[in-house]
């Protein structure tokens, strides 16, 4: 009887969106730190001779202009894709916006072992950006799996649930990108650098998009709580049975939303930035980061998810989900902040491990938006945010990279303290979302009066 169970449980497990989550990170773990090391060997012999820049600015000028053109096409390509994709997923087929960018996932993965196997040039890889944008990217797969996550949970449990999807996400992380510098020194006189590495990624993200097809179960859990509570204060227990007869005023609602887009867009804009160059930064002198390293300081930005999940458990006990996102954003900008100055390995742990509860802001902005809208649109209002991401990454990826490239000589870590000032800024919209709430809870209990 006990086999049985097992077995029915695991199957349970097996047809959750978790399992894809995990396998899906692991692959692209694996991939990331294969594809800055590819960059970084490629790149190790780039001149600009109108420039007179030195060797080791060459190869930061190389590296960063290759992700500034890889990232753009990411960011644009996938646009009308995503969107597609998530009128598709909308209207029933929730495991298409999944299934589909697994597919271009797959193919970079793929696109990235002919380059390090036929020493094809680095621009190659352009080709296999635009093919994961057709396929959707990371635009719609994200989307998607906080969908089928949001509409598998109550509104009391979505922040937990959704936050649960993350802190698997970022495990799958830490693990992967723990092996993966390792695992790119594995080679053998047939075999380049990176090659077993990126095989073993592209078989996890070819696993993860079967398990997608075959095995995904797609659920819906009908709320049965009142629609019109607030969720973004806390609710007294005696003034709920006043607040669920009174319907907030749609166009407040509307506010809300478009101050939770400005500053997702904003804290999105900021981290991204920031991420971005950090990849870059670590490559340089002082640091100069061998690959077991690169894959040790991946699996530390990874580790960020289980703090920021640990801090979502401890404090939504007792702080709304308005609070939870101002909390996030300080954590990351007083780390970035100390990022500017790192000059030792030590140092740049040290500045991660402010970083404690820097993703909590995101996934809480998402559950924040998903509450606002019927399960009917909840897919494409969640693609239509992560559009708005997108769209900012073409003006902050070139920014951030040319400012980058000019203080470079006096003061490279001056896009950390950048990235700093834009996340500040994007606390004063959740602000305003937390006095608007107080302000509409107030007018209620007037009007119940």
């Amino acid at each position: 009887m006990v086999t049985p169970n097992l077995c029915q449980t695991a199957f349970a497990v097996l047809r959750r969106i978790e399992p894809a989550v995990v396998l899906e990170q692991l692959g692209s773990s694996l991939f990331t730190t294969a594809l800055q090391m590819v960059a970084k060997d490629r790149c190790v012999n780039a001149t600009y001779p109108d420039a007179h820049l030195s060797r080791e600015a060459s190869q930061q000028r190389a590296i960063s202009d290759f992700y500034m053109t890889y990232n753009l096409i990411l960011q644009l390509v996938p646009i009308l894709p995503a969107l597609l994709l998530a009128r598709v997923g909308d209207r029933g087929w929730r495991r298409v916006p999944i299934a589909v960018p697994l597919c271009g996932y797959v193919l970079s993965s793929l696109t990235l072992l002919l380059v390090v196997i036929f020493r094809l040039p680095l621009w190659v890889m352009f080709g296999g950006a635009v093919v994961f944008g057709l396929s959707g990217g990371f635009g719609a797969y994200w989307p998607g799996v906080m969908t089928l996550a949001a509409l598998s949970s109550t509104e009391t449990d979505r922040s937990k649930v959704i936050m649960t999807v993350e802190l698997l996400y970022g495990t799958a992380g830490l693990v992967g990108s723990l092996a993966s510098g390792h695992l790119f020194l594995l080679y053998s006189s047939s075999l380049a650098n990176g090659t077993i590495l990126i095989t073993v990624g592209a078989l996890l993200q070819l696993l993860c998009l079967l398990h997608s097809i075959f095995l995904l179960q797609v659920k819906h859990r009908p709320n049965k709580e009142p629609e019109d509570a607030s969720p973004l204060l806390p609710d007294n227990s005696s003034e709920a049975p006043v607040e669920a007869s009174v319907e907030a005023p749609a166009e407040r609602n509307r506010v809300n939303i478009v101050l939770l887009v400005v500053a997702a867009v904003l804290y999105g804009s900021a981290v991204g930035g920031a991420v971005e160059m950090m990849e870059v930064f670590v490559l340089k002198e002082p640091l100069n980061w061998s690959a077991t390293q690169v894959g040790y300081g991946h699996a530390a930005g990874c580790t960020i998810f289980l703090t920021s999940f640990l801090g979502v458990i401890v404090f939504r006990r007792c702080v709304s989900d308005v609070m939870l996102i101002l909390i996030g954003m300080l954590s990351f900008a007083s780390g970035i902040y100390f990022m500017s100055f790192v000059r030792t390995t030590s140092m740049f742990y040290l500045a991660r491990s402010l970083n404690l509860f820097a993703l909590i802001p995101m996934p809480t902005i998402r559950s924040l938006l998903s509450q606002q809208v019927p399960a009917s649109s909840c897919g494409t209002t969640l693609t239509y945010l992560q559009l708005a991401l997108k769209f900012s990454g073409l003006a902050y990826i070139p920014a951030f990279t040319k400012i980058y490239q000019r203080t470079l000589d006096w003061f490279p870590g001056f896009v950390f303290t950048l990235s700093s000032i834009i996340t500040v800024m994007g606390m004063i919209p959740v602000s305003i979302v937390s006095w608007r709430s107080r302000q509409m809870r107030q007018y209620t209990r007037i009007q119940a009066n």
